[in-house]
């Protein structure tokens, strides 16, 4: 299969602008570093601009910037005119519910809004949402994101994209082998999802689809309905094939199969009183929005 042949339909906004691609320096981000991202940011709201960054967050000035990036990348940061904030989820996550990522429902939580953002992460939301083969080299993911931005005439370098890569693999994946460079051993917490596995090639690598036993359907929840309020517009319904396979759905993100979607909608009408009920006529199974529930009353209950 030639891989232009995975290009979908659209890219939900063309504007170049909406993908950015790089800003990690190479580094995958580490447990303890959102959490002291915060923790800095709420002391001074200049931190990041200034040249004490390096004694306050105690690293070099490549990772001051590295943990910049993820802060936005997952939604933990926020930017106004004024500069950087920690966003309302942030502060709630990391000062209330789960300080130091404990619990696996914080991690999925962070890769929904990690996969989510094709502004701060692009490589990260076009290789979970665009990409369709259940395995990958870092070849086909790179000509595959190649195509894809000369199509939309998005502007990014070759070495960036493999650099990305690199970097996505990291992100899901612990480090291996003797030769890697002991800044670069320290693992991503993400890796505790198993969401991506190497094959035995040793070139290959897979996206592990199917039932992830480790995520809350609060969070499941949390995401269907942010996803359903995005793609409804006007409408009351949705399929179930939409939120397993459409761009930015929970089923693309959490690369869930069709039985693990429908249990987790299920669940949804337990969590959510009724407000989003699932039904099948001839065949086809919709989902209906009854009445309103906010997405963030499933997180405040899970971590409660």
């Amino acid at each position: 299969m030639e891989v232009k042949c995975l290009i979908v339909t659209e890219i939900k906004s063309c504007n170049a602008n909406k993908f950015k691609f790089a800003g990690h320096e190479t580094f995958a981000f580490r447990y303890g570093w959102l959490k002291k991202a915060v923790d800095s940011l709420e002391i001074d709201r200049d931190i990041f601009r200034k040249d004490e960054a390096i004694v306050v967050l105690g690293v070099g000035k490549n990772m001051v910037k590295s943990i910049k990036h993820w802060a936005l990348a997952t939604q933990i940061f926020e930017e106004d005119k004024e500069g950087l904030r920690v966003s309302s989820l942030g502060e709630r996550l990391f000062n209330k519910w789960d300080p130091f990522l404990e619990d696996p429902a914080s991690l999925w939580l962070i890769h929904w809004l990690l996969v989510t953002n094709p502004s701060k992460a692009a490589l990260w939301y076009l290789s979970f949402n665009k990409y369709l083969r259940p395995d990958f080299t870092k070849n086909q993911l790179l000509e595959f994101t190649i195509d894809l931005t000369s199509k939309y005439n998005i502007r990014v370098l070759k070495t960036t994209i493999g650099r990305d890569i690199d970097c996505l693999i990291r992100t899901y994946l612990p480090a291996k082998g003797s030769k890697i460079h002991l800044e670069e051993s320290f693992n991503c917490p993400l890796n505790e999802l198993s969401i991506i596995s190497q094959l035995r090639d040793g070139e290959s690598y897979q996206f592990n689809v199917g039932p992830k036993y480790s995520l809350p359907e609060h969070i499941a929840g949390y995401a269907l309905l942010n996803y359903i309020a995005g793609a409804q517009s006007s409408r009351k319904t949705i399929s179930v094939s939409d939120c397993l396979y459409s761009e930015g759905s929970p089923g693309q993100v959490f690369k869930l199969d069709e039985n693990s979607i429908v249990e987790y909608i299920e669940e949804l009408y337990k969590l959510t009183d009724g407000a989003i009920e699932l039904d099948e006529t001839a065949g086809l199974k919709q989902i209906y929005s009854k009445k309103e529930y906010p997405p963030e009353e499933l997180l405040n209950n899970y971590y409660a």
